[in-house]
């Protein structure tokens, strides 16, 4: 399965979020360092440890 994010950088940091939870960000020293961090909050917020997540989706509107 694959997750699509947002990132940019921002002086020396990259910033992050997971496209579906963009209430949760995050930030990395690196790429690398960002998508571990992006990887680790995606688990976080799909265990169900964290009460009342917010999400993204698409409702079709005729």
């Amino acid at each position: 399965m694959k997750q699509r994010y947002i990132y940019w950088q921002d002086d020396d940091m990259w910033l992050g979020f997971l496209e579906e939870y963009p209430d949760y960000w995050t930030q990395g020293e690196t790429e690398e360092e960002l998508r571990d961090n992006l990887l680790d909050i995606y688990n976080e917020l799909t265990s169900g440890t964290i009460p009342n997540v917010r999400k993204v989706a698409e409702l079709a509107v005729l």
